[in-house]
């Protein structure tokens, strides 16, 4: 069962990532001195915005933000000019808004309603990339600082015996929207540890060491819900860099309708017919977060049934 990316946020794959020009230290330099490159200026995760738009730096500004920005990744080419991302956070905040001559800093998930496809994704993707950064300051094996190299794709260990190469880590997580084995059609949603009361959400769960991701949809849906499921079916995967994820959504149908939950991860689960999630949103109550597969795999499923 395949899917429709364009629905899904922060992805499609709008930029050239131009991965041929990260090796090219000396053409990044060039980029980042051409006027016709923009630089994205983030602060702790946070995008620096005026209005509801990010801002997007070039000449004055963005010498002025490269000067005390703690790292500068390249994201790649649009339309054959440069984009970059750099990170203030080495800034108060109100510092790093004033050095970018924005008015705020904003989590890209509250504006992603408000921003375009190709907006919302390069935004997202340049969060990703500094939050790594900063969180690899360090080699893992010895201890040593680590230096950023590759445009911002790669950090090497400064120790001239150990030299370890950090690729930028994504978490991998499955998310399932199990049905019922038999009539009517029902679909399995469950509240989470920390969810207000009445808030249901499909099931996922992070891919561990050694799994398939076919592995990783049997072994959540027994542990979180005690649901054995048959008939996996792959619906399609989401870019989720908060901090490091990417999800990918299943379809599963489950071998009985028996539901035991853990009590640790799930608090409750119960079975919904497609009118009570019409009832539910007609009420209010969002199906999903609306910028998440699990939104996609929601309305998909009464779309099938309409």
């Amino acid at each position: 069962m395949g899917t429709d990316e364009a629905v899904l946020a922060y992805g499609g794959g709008w930029l050239d990532r131009a991965g041929e020009l990260r090796t090219d230290p000396e053409r990044i330099a060039a980029l980042l001195a051409d006027p016709a490159s923009t630089l994205l200026p983030l602060w702790r995760d946070r995008c620096l915005v005026a209005g509801d738009v990010p801002v997007r730096l070039s000449g004055e500004r963005a010498a002025g933000a490269l000067a005390v920005a703690d790292e500068t990744v390249f994201l790649g080419m649009d339309e054959g000019s440069a984009v970059f991302a750099v990170d203030l956070s080495g800034l108060p905040e109100a510092a790093a808004v004033e050095v970018a001559g924005a008015g705020a800093a904003v989590d890209v998930r509250a504006l992603v309603g408000r921003l375009d496809p190709a907006g919302a994704a390069v935004q997202a993707y340049a969060r990703g990339l500094l939050h790594w950064h900063r969180q690899q300051r360090f080699c893992g094996t010895c201890g040593a600082s680590t230096v950023a190299r590759g445009g911002g794709h790669v950090r090497s260990c400064a120790r001239a015996d150990c030299g370890r190469l950090l690729f930028p880590r994504i978490e991998p997580a499955v998310i399932v929207l199990v049905e019922a084995p038999g009539a009517p059609d029902r679909c399995l949603l469950a509240r989470h540890a920390g969810a207000p009361e009445g808030a249901y959400s499909t099931l996922a769960g992070f891919v561990e060491v050694g799994e398939s991701l076919e592995d990783a949809v049997r072994r959540e849906m027994a542990e979180e819900a005690g649901v054995t499921v048959t008939d996996l079916a792959y619906v399609g995967s989401q870019a989720w860099p908060f901090p490091a994820g990417l999800m990918v959504g299943f379809r599963a149908t489950a071998a009985s309708e028996q539901v035991r939950v853990d009590g640790e991860e799930l608090l409750e689960a119960r079975w919904f017919t497609r009118d009570e999630l019409r009832e539910r949103a007609a009420a209010g109550r969002p199906l999903g977060r609306a910028d998440s597969i699990d939104h996609h795999l929601l309305r998909s499923w009464l779309a099938a049934g309409a």
